[in-house]
């Protein structure tokens, strides 16, 4: 618990400063971090078979890339860029043709490469675009998942009966997710009223909150899901008594990603 303690003390060190700074020193440190994500879906997918280096190395360029496409935008708004998408297809089909050894190198592994890099490229894309908008966007959404995993986490110790998903998370339970949602849905809710928009429609906006707030414990099922599919505990060691940065930004990449397409409403 000390080292949990202590881990999440340097983190909160590392990543405010850099969110109140914004620009691209966050962007930066976005990318890096959009880098370990995918070092650690390929390291999970790699328990079962090794990708060729090569591949795996592009794969990193391209999601740096990705990560950082038009990283000085200062609208919120994501244009798809076709010809990215295109390249990442080709990029990593187009070796099926010349290695043609479906022992070394498969439809199954190039399939997994692209939706690694487009996933985790467009996940830390839309964390930059939205903080280059405006730093209480993020905030909100960060209030979002960090109050609801915080509550879901003593409520399901408090009062925690009924498994909410055994065979992925057993540990997870309906009271605390219960108990999480409300509390995230009143506390970001809040902050939205008092900083974003006083003028807001609270009814809209607490079924929006609600419903972000939900999205980011299905993508924290989600991605314990894919820890399960590879016997795992945690995607990787990188940060100490947390384990890596899939673990601890699972439900605020399917929030950024849902968040996108709600923000015209409220």
């Amino acid at each position: 618990m000390k080292i949990r303690i202590f881990s999440a003390i340097v983190l909160i060190c590392i990543f405010v400063p850099l969110l109140i700074i914004g620009g691209e020193a966050f962007s930066i440190f976005m990318m890096l971090l959009s880098v370990a994500g995918l070092y650690e879906l390929i390291h999970i997918r790699e328990t079962k078979k090794e990708f060729p280096f090569i591949l795996k190395m592009f794969a990193y360029l391209l999601v740096v890339f990705f990560a950082l496409s038009n990283y000085e935008s200062i609208e919120f708004q994501y244009n798809v860029n076709y010809q990215v998408i295109t390249f990442i297809i080709f990029a990593f089909l187009m070796p099926l043709v010349f290695i043609n050894n479906n022992d070394k190198y498969n439809l199954d592994d190039a399939l997994f490469l692209i939706g690694s890099v487009l996933f985790v490229g467009l996940s830390f894309n839309l964390l930059i675009i939205t903080r280059n908008f405006d730093i209480s966007y993020i905030i909100y959404l960060l209030l979002i998942t960090t109050i609801t995993d915080t509550f879901a986490l003593f409520t399901g110790m408090l009062i925690g009966t009924h498994p909410l998903s055994p065979s992925i998370s057993p540990n997870k339970t309906i009271e605390g997710s219960i108990g999480g949602l409300i509390m995230g849905v009143i506390v970001a809710s809040s902050f939205y009223v008092t900083v974003i928009n006083p003028g807001v429609s609270l009814v809209l906006l607490i079924l929006v909150t609600t419903l972000l707030s939900v999205i980011g414990q299905i993508g924290d099922l989600a991605f314990s899901s894919i820890k399960r599919c590879y016997g795992k505990k945690d995607f990787s060691e990188l940060i100490p008594g947390h384990g890596g940065v899939l673990d601890r930004l699972d439900s605020l990449i399917f929030v950024s990603l849902a968040f996108i397409f709600i923000l015209g409403i409220i």
